[in-house]
């Protein structure tokens, strides 16, 4: 058995479900990347332009890199009942933030499979590894590594998998067999860019940040776009809707890992909840869990205008109380518009009630 088998079969062993290695080198996607940061396509993520040499050159991060290998994990899981996602007084989180904080599961799982990696290869294995935690194009390495191919919406999609998977990479001095990236089959299909709410794509392959929901409720931190608030609906963490209506996912396989298991309170939270949080009981509540990155005036600023989206007048109270007693500017403006957005659909319900 080779060395790259022995490593997969552990990989396997280990939990994960997808496997493969690319090249250590710079690779033709990644080239297109600098103009990406020049356009302002990454918002406020201003740590994406200071990783730049280091992302588009793997042997800036390890000298002697030979390959990467690329290891992922499905966090599909079973959808919540209807009466729940129709709810206008419950939230939305993404799919990927149900569960426990995907980095430490994978890093931790990552550690062990470098291990074993070292004990097959002796002192002179170097090596480095992450799961979205380091100056590397995650999704350019995968794709090579016969993952995925980048879907129109930029997320990658495994043929007999879909898209709900995250990925991992070990950049190694080792050098093994290269696998080889799959072809595109998106085709004319272009439903994830028609249901974006946003308008997040600015073509085919091309994401601008700024306008896309799970940078606006997780990475902003400061003050949303008004004009991009209502399109928001209910979401208070990331956004699922590019990959809802991906065909790929419609059969998409469901996890068994423990790890990535929903909280039940994780998913299509109550808003009226959201909104009580304070400094501890926000830590408590998303202990070990991705949420925690919005922190909490994000995820309050999140909340109100799912509130003022929502259209439920008894959430005017709470929406006054934030007007009146938060010390934040930016929640108070937050809570301002949300108001607002409730007092008209209030007034316009009594109208229409009064035409009947």
């Amino acid at each position: 058995m080779s060395l790259k088998e022995r490593i997969m079969n552990f990989a396997h062993e280990l939990g994960f479900d997808l496997f493969g290695v690319a090249p250590a080198k710079l690779l033709p996607e990644a080239e297109h990347y600098p103009a990406w940061l020049e356009n302002g396509y990454a918002g406020e993520m201003e740590y994406l332009h200071r990783q730049l040499p280091a992302r588009m050159d793997p042997q800036k991060i390890l000298p002697d890199a030979a390959a990467v290998i690329v290891v992922g994990i499905i966090y599909n899981t079973n959808a919540p009942t209807t009466d729940m996602i129709d709810d206008p007084r419950r939230g939305w989180i993404s799919r990927y933030a149900w569960g426990d904080d995907y980095h430490e599961v994978i890093q931790e799982r990552l550690q062990k499979l470098d291990g074993f990696i070292k004990e097959q290869v002796g002192d002179q294995y170097r090596s480095r590894y992450y799961t979205d935690t380091g100056p590397v194009l995650d999704r350019v390495f995968a794709y090579h590594a016969g993952i995925g191919w980048y879907g129109k919406n930029t997320n990658l999609i495994n043929q007999q998998l879909g898209s709900w998977f995250f990925i991992g990479e070990i950049i190694t001095n080792v050098l093994l067999e290269f696998d080889q990236p799959p072809p595109d089959r998106c085709g004319s299909c272009r439903a994830c860019l028609d249901a974006c709410p946003t308008g997040a794509f600015v073509a085919p392959y091309v994401l601008d940040a700024q306008r896309c929901i799970s940078y606006l409720t997780i990475e902003l931190r400061g003050s949303t776009p008004e004009e991009l608030r209502p399109q928001m609906g209910k979401h208070v963490f990331g956004c699922d809707i590019c990959q809802d209506v991906c065909p790929w996912n419609r059969e998409a396989v469901t996890m068994q890992d423990a790890a990535f298991a929903p909280r039940p309170e994780n998913v299509a939270p109550d808003l009226a909840e959201l909104a009580s949080l304070n400094s501890e009981t926000f830590r408590q509540r998303f202990k070990n869990s991705p949420v925690k990155r919005a922190k909490l005036n994000g995820l309050l600023r999140n909340t109100l205008i799912a509130m003022g989206n929502s259209g439920r007048v008894e959430f005017l109270p709470v929406v006054d109380k934030f007007l009146v007693e938060h010390e934040d500017t930016i929640i108070r403006e937050h809570a301002e518009w949300a108001l607002r957005r409730l007092q008209e659909a209030n007034a316009q319900t009594v109208k229409e009630a009064h035409v009947c």
